[in-house]
């Protein structure tokens, strides 16, 4: 499946030109979670992870992110799509 992510956080690592994430894997979550653990929680960690209702849009956050240009590009194992 081609599946297109779209994104507007252009400082992130994974933000391609057309408003695309280009990460292989992703970890979008509840605020309420997200706010509760450390910064290097990621896709790769999800089966770890309990879900839980956001109620709104507003009230997520995707865990993917990672700063363009940044060593911690690497930390995870998630690749940046061709």
């Amino acid at each position: 499946m081609n599946q297109h992510i779209h994104c507007l956080v252009n400082d992130c690592h994974y933000w391609s030109q057309g408003n695309k994430c280009q990460a292989t894997e992703i970890l979008v979550s509840p605020d309420s979670i997200a706010e509760n653990q450390p910064a290097e929680i990621d896709a790769t960690m999800a089966n770890q992870l309990n879900s839980a209702a956001a109620g709104s849009s507003m009230a997520t956050a995707c865990k993917t992110y990672v700063t363009k240009g940044s060593d911690e590009v690497n930390r995870d194992g998630i690749r940046r799509m061709s």
